[in-house]
């Protein structure tokens, strides 16, 4: 029997349909891997006995010939998802121990299409972060490791945790969301693929709020293809979020195999930013040719706000978050610390439970929000923002999609770019342009650097048509052949 958690989720499918293992000799598989990388903090609540239940269920399924879309897949469920009396944290101490009573609209569609869910994967504390170091659980560590020294790498963030497992083959594949690239940064630093659809393609009702008009739920997985078939699942109209878009969900997986012959690639020149690593520059070049040699023809664009992104959206972003924080406050659940009075059982409840990177975001949230700066901050950055979004349409009057780098770095080692923390959102340039506007994007990964570690590209697409994407990010992925595995199992494959 093949390594079962080194296989895809389509050829797992395809394993289980044929009757070549099981879906609890699956879960098993992926258990044990959990349990051997501990080490890796993937995971904030791990959920394997809950996960063997759910995989008996579907040998049931499998047994009687009723089989579901994604039946048996162990995945990992970022724990920013409500899940039902189960421990759901954001990775902070305000929300230890907090169980759901219901459960979130996402995570309920894909159990409902048979996945089983191995644990709660960590990530920066509510999702602020591009590192996994926030969290109040401890570093999530990147499976890769670098030749050129020996010290642990963040693996992105927000969705650290998420990219970690199934980089290590703890997970086949993971729920995300991308508020500023938290899906596809993380996808990038561990070698997998990941992608945020269109914002209102997936319901947010029950995952817990970063930036409402910012947050997308998506997912990460190791192929192009198994996040085809994992976003089928996530996406759909929910009456319960007034932000969801009702239209049809496409089966994106019928996306895969088709040629890009004539496809309009646009390549935005201000993406070519100084401070890149030249090694991601040099293979955004060869992308580019791989996919002219596949057909496609290559447009130069101009994306010309898109320095001004970065500052708009941690303008916006804070101003929500601020906002949607303000029910964490010690009374009606999760941490209670308490005061003299009311006013006291505020403060010392927020202050115990909040990390300093989600008491800054507050802080600055609450600042550009206030009276006298409301219309210099808050106002100003709606109004660029509308701009940005002006230039991804103007952008695909000439292109069907956009092809950029997805991150300016190689993952780093942790305790590196924490001292500034506006070097630390850097980190988040090449993403959060199409998170201010809304749009598609997937991440994939496209070779790997000098001292080994894994060099993402990004496709971005035109508003609800993430199948272009995915027919495009399938003839790159195999134009790339990318098929290196994290050093820690290279004994093991």
């Amino acid at each position: 029997m093949a390594n079962l958690t080194h296989l895809t989720i389509k050829a797992a499918l395809d394993g289980l349909s044929k009757k070549e293992f099981t879906a609890t000799e699956l879960a098993e598989a992926h258990i044990t891997a959990a349990e051997a990388a501990r080490h890796l903090n993937c995971f904030v609540t791990e959920t394997f006995d809950h996960a063997r239940a759910q995989a008996k269920e579907s040998d049931a399924r499998y047994a009687k010939g009723d089989a579901k879309p994604l039946d048996g897949i162990p995945i990992a469920m970022k724990d920013l998802y409500c899940t039902k009396g189960i421990q759901t944290t954001a990775s902070s101490k305000i929300l230890e121990g907090f169980k759901p009573p219901y459960e979130s609209t996402v995570s309920s569609q894909m159990f409902d299409d048979g996945c089983v869910m191995l644990g709660k994967a960590a990530l920066d504390e509510f999702a602020m972060g591009s590192s996994n170091t926030t969290s109040a659980y401890g570093n999530v560590i990147n499976p890769w490791r670098s030749t050129a020294h020996d010290k642990d790498l963040v693996p992105g963030g927000s969705g650290g945790g998420s990219a970690a497992a199934v980089a290590a083959r703890i997970a086949m594949g993971a729920t995300g969301t991308d508020t500023g690239g938290s899906i596809r940064q993380p996808a990038a630093f561990c070698g997998i693929a990941g992608i945020k659809p269109t914002y209102g393609r997936c319901s947010r009702f029950g995952i817990i709020a970063f930036a409402s008009s910012l947050d997308q739920a998506g997912p990460t997985a190791r192929t192009v293809e198994d996040c085809a078939l994992l976003l089928k699942s996530m996406a759909g109209h929910d009456p319960k979020d007034s932000t969801s878009v009702n239209r049809p969900v496409p089966d994106y997986a019928a996306a895969i195999g088709k040629s890009v012959k004539g496809l309009k690639v646009g390549v935005p020149r201000e993406y070519r930013m100084d401070g890149a690593n030249p090694e991601i520059m040099a293979l955004w070049d060869k992308g580019v040719e791989m996919m002219k040699d596949a057909g496609a023809e290559i447009v130069d664009v101009s994306l010309p706000h898109t320095k001004y992104a970065l500052q708009t959206y941690y303008v916006i972003a804070p101003a929500e978050c601020s906002s949607n924080l303000a029910r964490y406050d010690g009374v009606r659940y999760g941490l209670r610390v308490p005061g003299d009075n009311l006013i006291d059982t505020y403060e010392k409840t927020r202050a115990a439970g909040f990390g300093d990177e989600v008491k800054r975001r507050i802080l600055i949230g609450t600042y550009v929000l206030s009276a006298g700066y409301y219309d210099a901050y808050y106002n100003k950055a709606r109004k660029v923002r509308k701009l940005i979004w002006q230039d991804f349409i103007d952008a695909y009057q000439k292109c069907d999609v956009l092809l950029t780098p997805t991150a300016p770095t190689t993952a780093f080692a942790i305790g590196e770019n924490t001292q500034d923390p506006v070097t630390m959102y850097l980190n988040d340039i090449f993403t959060v342009p199409a998170s201010m506007a809304g749009m598609p994007g997937l991440s994939l990964p496209a070779g790997l650097s000098s001292d080994g570690l894994p060099l993402g590209l990004q496709l971005l697409g035109k508003p609800f048509d993430e199948e272009t994407i995915f027919t495009a990010g399938d003839v790159l992925e195999k134009a790339v052949g990318f098929d290196a595995l994290p050093q820690t199992l290279q004994k093991a494959a």
